[in-house]
């Protein structure tokens, strides 16, 4: 702790480096490098990118070679597209841009954490394998740990696994909230405004299809969530479209909640297909739908008495903090999934504004170091198991 207070403004600098290297969706890999060689540059053994662009560096424990590990990562990308701008402004104790906090933060208290262990020459028992892994939001769909836990050298070696991801550090997220995300394509036979009025559009079936989701019944516990979220589509003004898409997430903690969902959308899309058929004229052709699968994650939960789960919150308690446990949908859904004990964890301080572009995190020290502490505590204890 007293390195990390020591060099609490380098872990805001590499904070600021991180930050300012653009990691959108699937192109992670310019930062990628850049925190590799960072890595490298902490003494870890075995630094590496695997094939899906994750990297990695272990710090040797007391064990065997070949042994378990505990991984603790964070996650490259950010939710933000090429070309945004990503340049940091300070203001005091505050750190503005997007991204900062989601996950970059993270990234450098990592490092941090590599630092203080061997300033204190801290030997643990078990390998820790230190991971900046891709594809965590959005689109990318875990793939980062997804390949980490079912194609990676580790894959049958992690005896624990940490995500650090936001900076909350009274949260200990040991639930996996499961989602699934369709593009679905309505299609039609097209024509002109005026000249084909009275024939099918896939818009009203598309639209009849997001009435009809938005009027869909579900539970608060467990807790059950849907949203249209994103639409596209069409050729010009005066044109019936011939195409319109649109992209639905779905979230439960409880998989059974999440296949009735599913099978509920799957339903009301045919119907709303049906309805517009029935609706116009299908002289030129009929209205279809095609479902498409972009998202996939799995849902499940470490047990709440599991060690890894209740070490975590010791840790949170010596904080002086109070343990928040539930569930999100993070990188911890994969090993969660795979009977892997897993929580995420946030890098301490404050921050707002996820995924917007005025996104921002306190790095107040104080408060700071002190939420750090947590998901240091909690690494050591996991290690010498």
């Amino acid at each position: 702790m007293a390195t990390l207070d020591a060099q609490h403004e380098r872990i805001i600098a590499d904070t600021i480096t991180l930050t300012e290297i653009e990691a959108p969706p699937f192109k992670e890999e310019k930062r990628a490098r850049a925190y590799m060689e960072m890595l490298k540059a902490h003494g870890l053994t075995d630094v590496e990118m695997d094939a899906e662009g994750n990297v990695m560096g272990l710090r040797r424990g007391t064990g065997p070679a070949g042994g378990k590990v505990v991984v603790i990562a964070a996650h490259l990308d950010t939710v933000f597209p090429e070309g945004t701008n990503v340049k940091v402004r300070r203001e005091g104790t505050r750190l503005f841009a997007p991204g900062v906090g989601d996950d970059t933060h993270s990234l450098a208290v990592l490092l941090g954490y590599i630092r203080a262990l061997d300033a204190a020459n801290i030997k643990t028992k078990r390998d820790i394998l230190f991971v900046g892994n891709v594809g965590e939001e959005g689109p990318g769909d875990l793939r980062g740990v997804r390949h980490l836990f079912t194609q990676g050298e580790y894959k049958d070696r992690i005896a624990a696994f940490f995500s650090m991801d936001g900076t909350s550090a009274e949260r200990v997220t040991y639930g996996a909230v499961g989602s699934r995300r369709y593009r679905v394509t309505f299609k039609g036979p097209g024509g002109h405004s005026y000249g084909a009025f009275g024939i099918v559009n896939p818009m009203a079936a598309m639209g009849n299809a997001v009435v009809a989701m938005n009027r869909l019944e579900v539970p608060k516990e467990p807790r059950t969530t849907y949203a249209t979220s994103v639409v596209g589509g069409g050729t010009s003004v005066n044109s019936i479209p011939d195409a319109i898409w649109l992209e639905v997430d779905m979230r439960s903690e409880s998989p059974e909640e999440l296949a009735k969902l599913d099978a509920k959308f799957k339903t009301l899309v045919d119907e709303a297909v049906a309805a517009e058929n029935a609706a116009r004229s299908t002289a030129p052709g009929q209205i279809s739908a095609e479902l498409k699968l972009i998202g996939d994650r799995p849902t499940g939960a470490t047990r709440e008495d599991a060690e890894i789960v209740q070490l975590t919150s010791a840790a949170v308690r010596a904080a002086g903090y109070k343990p928040v446990l539930g569930a999100s949908s993070t990188d911890s859904n994969m090993p969660i999934s795979l009977g892997i004990p897993a929580v995420t964890i946030g890098s301490g301080g404050r921050g707002g504004r996820a995924h917007a572009l005025d996104e921002w995190i306190d790095v107040e020290k104080s408060n700071s170091l002190r939420g750090m502490g947590v998901g240091l505590a909690a690494l050591i204890a996991m290690a010498n198991r």
